[in-house]
């Protein structure tokens, strides 16, 4: 079993994406910062990993999504509004248990610092694969997703996948990336 925890910023689209990978609606969306109160946890199903992907140690194929709430407020350096001291560490618990992180960025918004530091804490203390997805692409322009791919890169050390839950344009390169995975998970 592999479980995977989405992570961001307020309404970077966490329980959204959720949705998306589930096929429906699971998580409640809204508009409104922090509608997601704390982890909410459901199983995707089965992963058909190819022959040619299957890692000899066996690799995982049921996989647990993980949607969180939103970890620090969208446009200020601040802990997200809804959440408790206690709320928090329960969240980031939840994280350090997961097996992947999906870290989404809201395309609107950019890198939020506090989430840059989390990010650097799960990947190098933690040891955590991380995805980075830069969502909502759809409202922005192709400059812009190509300034934050940059930023990404330059900031968190890696590239992230561009993707709109709309018209699910890098939906399959995020697929592909957690099949990846999946198959080092034991």
């Amino acid at each position: 079993m592999i479980r995977i925890a989405i992570i961001g910023a307020e309404n970077a689209g966490k329980s959204t994406l959720l949705n998306a990978l589930i096929g429906k609606e699971i998580s409640e969306t809204s508009p409104i910062p922090g509608t997601t109160k704390g982890s909410i946890k459901r199983a995707f199903g089965t992963v058909k990993i190819s022959k040619s992907m299957k890692n000899p140690l066996g690799g995982a194929d049921r996989v647990v999504l993980i949607d969180t709430a939103g970890l620090f407020d969208s446009k200020m350096e601040l802990r997200g509004k809804v959440l408790s001291d206690e709320g928090f560490k329960a969240i980031v618990n939840e994280v350090l248990q997961a097996d992947v992180v999906i870290h989404v960025v809201d395309a609107t918004v950019g890198l939020h610092r506090g989430m840059e530091k989390l990010h650097h804490l799960l990947k190098m203390r933690y040891e955590k694969p991380i995805i980075v997805v830069i969502n909502k692409i759809d409202l922005v322009t192709g400059e812009r997703v190509s300034e934050l791919r940059e930023l990404i890169k330059k900031r968190l050390g890696q590239d992230a996948i561009a993707l709109s839950l709309v018209t699910f344009e890098g939906f399959n390169d995020l697929l592909k990336a957690l099949s990846d995975y999946a198959q080092y998970v034991r």
